[in-house]
């Protein structure tokens, strides 16, 4: 049997674990593949209606959550694609 959601003192879900459920999220896998694909995904409107920032959030999101079991070639990959769509965003 799962674990129990946990909720916070006021009795309410978490907003955790919403985030895959009510939002727009990248395809599976994507964040396996090189920088600049990862770029590209998650610059798109489909991804990222909010614009560029909103891929970002998402990427960091993703290391965040990761933590130490994220290996470091793979942050180093992430990071990089947070520069370019970083990079991106200021040449708007």
């Amino acid at each position: 049997m799962p674990p129990a959601r946990k909720k916070n003192s006021k009795g309410k879900k978490r907003w955790v674990s919403k985030v895959t459920t009510e939002s727009t999220f990248p395809k599976k896998g994507i964040f396996t593949k090189d920088a600049e694909t990862i770029a590209r995904h998650m610059a798109s409107k489909k991804v990222s209606p909010k614009g560029i920032g909103s891929g970002i959030r998402m990427i960091q999101y993703f290391i965040n959550r990761a933590g130490r079991s994220l290996p470091a070639s793979r942050r180093r990959e992430l990071e990089k694609a947070k520069r370019i769509l970083q990079a991106r965003q200021k040449n708007r």
